[in-house]
């Protein structure tokens, strides 16, 4: 065992909001046992490679992380363009699910584009938290110390 400088505390804060995006957007939609099961095989596989990258170049992984959080910053506007001019207004109008009221403290009468906004806003944020990851060496402390 060695010191982790830091970094432990924020890839543990990045998980937890990632598994708040899931629980979100779980409350929308109720997946049946057929979806749910080919997610959890499909993330027993990718679990299982990613630990073996990890394990050969941290670095590596944590820049593919980076440019999947950049593409969820650019699926997330694409979605907001799309309720601003029409195609999604219903979705956008739709009331925010209470989990996604009180994580991010949003008004009572919050709306899914107000969520959305904020899911790319911490998607832009793990971007970052990756790429600057992938850009410093493993026993360089968490720049990100304090500030999540």
């Amino acid at each position: 065992m060695e010191r982790d400088h830091g970094w432990i505390h924020t890839l543990l804060e990045e998980a937890e909001n990632e598994r708040m995006h899931l629980m979100t957007f779980m409350k929308l939609r109720k997946p049946g046992v057929l979806f749910r099961s080919a997610v959890i095989v499909t993330q027993g596989l990718f679990m299982n490679g990613f630990f073996f990258m990890y394990l050969i170049s941290p670095r590596l992984c944590h820049r593919f992380v980076g440019y999947l959080e950049e593409e969820a910053v650019h699926t997330y506007t694409d979605i907001l363009n799309a309720m601003d001019d029409g195609r999604l207004a219903e979705f956008a109008a739709k009331p925010a699910p209470q989990i996604a009221i009180d994580y991010w403290k949003l008004p009572q009468n919050a709306n899914m584009r107000q969520v959305v906004e904020n899911v790319r806003a911490d998607e832009s944020n793990h971007r970052d938290v990756n790429h600057t990851f992938a850009s410093i060496d493993p026993d360089e402390t968490n720049p990100y110390i304090g500030k999540h």
